[in-house]
């Protein structure tokens, strides 16, 4: 098949994701297959037991390329990164719960441990509607900017990243950042990084060799059942 390493880690992505419950049954991963397409779970997998026949090769405008199923319906989210974002070749869309509580409430994403550094003071999207048009999609893309994510507010999540490694870690550092966030304030104001602490930080733990070290503890425990 086509670009079976790239399915391949998008499949171990999802599949790791729904794992640990970043993931629910409606979120959605992506890599960009070239210049004008990209890879996605369809609308219908069990994202939990994606298998490569459940994965779609579509368009920007989400014409079928590669698969037989429908994509998901906010497969626009996805064309539309891509769309601005050249260097971004991998996203993931997902439901999860302390990063969407942050949202619910309007308390600002701030990073309070070294791996949320990397994601920075993340933007968030004043709505919290399905993003199932490209004038939606659009909104996403600007509000993320040159950011690595941004929140949909009382929604989700959008996580970015150079290839798939990158983007799997940036989604599990979001929602481990944003855990212990909201844990703390149930004591008190957090303590929040300085931007000399971000930077060292940023400079620090932003390596493929790190990223890998994530990939591989939450592969184990998805091989582990």
């Amino acid at each position: 098949m086509e670009h079976d390493g790239l399915i391949g880690s998008l499949i171990d992505a999802i599949r790791m994701l729904t794992r640990a419950e970043h993931m629910d049954w409606g979120g959605h991963g992506s890599a960009r297959r070239d210049e004008r397409s990209f890879f996605i779970n369809s609308g219908a997998s069990i994202r939990s037991a994606v298998t490569p026949e459940d994965i779609l090769a579509i368009d920007f405008d989400g014409g079928l390329e590669q698969g037989t199923a429908k994509p998901p319906l906010e497969f626009p989210l996805h064309a539309e990164i891509y769309r601005a974002r050249p260097d971004v070749t991998a996203i993931m869309h997902t439901h999860p719960k302390w990063s969407t509580l942050l949202s619910m409430v309007g308390a600002p994403f701030r990073p309070v441990f070294p791996q949320g550094a990397l994601l920075g003071e993340v933007p968030v999207l004043d709505s919290p509607l399905s993003i199932n048009t490209r004038d939606m999609g659009e909104r996403v893309a600007a509000t993320l900017g040159a950011g690595p994510a941004v929140l949909l507010k009382s929604h989700g999540a959008v996580v970015t990243g150079r290839d798939m490694l990158e983007c799997f870690a940036r989604t599990v550092y979001l929602e481990e950042n944003a855990s212990r966030q909201y844990l703390a304030m149930q004591i008190g104001t957090p303590y929040v990084l300085s931007e000399a602490e971000q930077e060292a930080c940023r400079s620090r733990l932003g390596t493929p060799s790190l990223y890998r070290k994530a990939w591989d503890h939450y592969d184990a425990a998805l091989k582990r059942g």
